[in-house]
C-alpha cells in the first residue's frame, strides 16, 4: 500500500493555501431559545429550553426540557420572557450561557398574575 496518503494536521501553512484549518469551527457557538423560569438572582436567569423527541420503542412524541443558567448583564429578562442564549466560557459553577436578546412576544408576567380588563 505505498500509494496511501498520509494526512497531516492542519497548520498555518495549510490555511494559507486555502485548506480547512482546525480552528475554522471554533467560533460557532450553540444557541438556544427558551423561556425564563426565574430571574430572582442578580445578573443571572434560569432558562427552560424544550425539545421534542420520538420515543424509541413506542413512537410517541414526548417533550424534554433542560434548564440553563445564563448571564444577564443588564437584568433585562423577566420571568416568562422568551430569550435567546448563546454558549460561552464558564462564568461560575453553573453558568455557561449568556443572554443575547429578549425576543418579542414573550409574556412579562404569567397569565394568572395579569389583571383582566373589564
Amino acid at each position: 500500500m505505498p500509494d496511501m496518503e498520509i494526512k497531516q494536521p492542519a497548520c498555518a501553512k495549510c490555511s494559507a493555501r486555502g485548506a480547512r484549518s482546525a480552528g475554522a469551527d471554533r467560533h460557532k457557538r450553540k444557541e438556544r431559545i427558551g423561556v425564563v423560569v426565574t430571574d430572582a438572582m442578580n445578573k443571572t436567569i434560569v432558562v427552560r429550553v424544550g425539545r421534542r423527541v420520538r420515543h424509541p420503542m413506542y413512537g410517541k412524541e414526548i417533550r424534554l426540557y433542560n434548564k440553563f443558567y445564563a448571564h444577564d448583564e443588564k437584568n433585562a429578562a423577566k420571568c416568562g420572557n422568551h430569550v435567546r442564549i448563546v454558549e460561552t466560557r464558564p462564568l461560575s459553577r453553573l453558568k455557561r450561557w449568556r443572554l443575547v436578546e429578549v425576543l418579542p412576544g414573550g409574556a412579562g408576567m404569567s397569565a394568572a398574575a395579569e389583571p383582566k380588563p373589564e
